[in-house]
């Protein structure tokens, strides 16, 4: 007999109604309340998930949603990037409900075996320095800063970073 406290996890693909929705509700929430960002950025994630609901190419992107006990805790995105090889992993969230059932890790995972089975060589991510637990998630599969700039956005003195993993050197880390 099942233990009261296990928990169903589902990673799953973003294709149900009402995901991209939530995509942009969480994290204009969840950041608000971790690090009192403004609206400016859930309208950047906004415009990120329009994009991808608008125009993303199936064979070559992707979005994934992590759901416990059915509710969505999580979710990530890959894009194509600028360049034919390259692909960005945009938007990764693990809800505070979410946190501690390495919903994060799975949910990169899931990006790179994508990114490594269509094709791409190279994952790149844009993030900010105050997200330490991504940051982690980021450095146990392998990539490394590239790049670091001050900016002031969503309300914040921020420090941009820019992370890169080459696809064709690195293996999946399913240990972290």
């Amino acid at each position: 007999m099942p233990q009261q406290d296990q928990k169903h996890i589902v990673v799953r693909r973003a294709d149900r109604p009402g995901d991209l929705g939530w995509v942009v509700m969480a994290h204009g929430e969840a950041y608000d309340r971790q690090f009192g960002w403004n609206t400016d950025f859930e309208a950047l994630v906004a415009r990120i998930v329009a994009d991808y609901g608008t125009g993303h190419d199936p064979a070559r992107e992707a979005a994934w949603i992590a759901e416990v006990d059915g509710r969505r805790v999580g979710c990530v995105f890959l894009v194509a990037g600028d360049q034919p090889k390259v692909a960005k992993l945009r938007i990764l969230l693990v809800t505070p409900e979410g946190r501690g059932l390495r919903l994060g890790t799975r949910l990169v995972e899931e990006c790179l075996t994508f990114a490594r089975e269509v094709g791409y060589e190279q994952v790149t991510l844009w993030t900010n320095d105050v997200l330490t637990a991504a940051r982690k998630i980021y450095q146990s599969f392998g990539f490394t800063l590239a790049d670091e700039e001050r900016h002031h956005s969503f309300g914040h003195d921020l420090v941009g970073q820019n992370w890169t993993l080459d696809l064709r050197t690195t293996a999946v880390n399913s240990d972290s």
